[in-house]
């Protein structure tokens, strides 16, 4: 488990809000504020993923990481930032595991922007950044698998954003048996199948 403290968890998911966000100018405008910020998080796994992508976005011109953003989590299925399609897929339950997030945010007092679902990662880890630390957590570790899930896809595209879902996996607990196994299901039959439309996932429709 995770030896930050509460203050240095919520700058950990700080950060991690951002950089999982599309990479526009709060991103690149503000990478020396985010660096400084990892840096004086404590040594260990967290400071060091966060800083690795850091690295790579003061190395990397920001259409090309935009470009590689758009061509990894809007066009393979498989690197999905939305937490629930991991367990609900594109089915009926999917409804229902949003309106958990929705609830949790609305108990928090955060409001969503407009067209914002609330079970993407960067949201999520921004709930968590605003203070409501066990609600966030609550969520996170309730769809571990799926995190774990998209970690593994995000190394086998050697994307950068790799780390940065490592550092959010970091601050968790260690994973329970009973999560490797769901993690282990998922990866070997995918998400459920049963197609409703739901319009948000409309890009993703083709099979990556």
């Amino acid at each position: 488990m995770s030896a930050l403290s509460d203050g240095e968890l919520r700058t950990a998911h700080l950060v991690a809000s951002v950089l999982l966000g599309y990479p526009d100018d709060t991103l690149y405008g503000g990478r020396r504020v985010l660096a400084g910020s990892v840096a004086a998080l404590p040594a260990g796994e967290v400071r060091t993923r966060l800083a690795a992508f850091l690295d790579h976005v003061e190395a990397t011109p920001p259409t090309e990481l935009a470009a590689h953003y758009v061509a990894t989590f809007d066009l393979k299925r498989r690197c999905c930032p939305y937490l629930t399609y991991y367990a609900y897929g594109d089915t009926r339950k999917r409804g229902g595991a949003l309106l958990r997030f929705k609830h949790a945010f609305a108990a928090a007092g955060f409001e969503l922007a407009d067209g914002e679902l609330p079970d993407h990662l960067a949201v999520v880890c921004e709930l968590l950044a605003r203070g409501a630390v066990r609600e966030a957590r609550r969520l996170l570790i309730e769809h571990r698998a799926g995190l774990e899930l998209l970690r593994t896809a995000l190394r086998s595209e050697d994307s950068p954003y790799a780390d940065v879902v490592a550092a959010v996996l970091a601050t968790l607990p260690a994973a329970s048996l009973r999560d490797q196994e769901a993690a282990l299901r998922l990866a070997t039959q995918g998400p459920p199948a049963e197609e409703v439309g739901l319009e948000p996932y409309a890009v993703m429709e083709a099979s990556r």
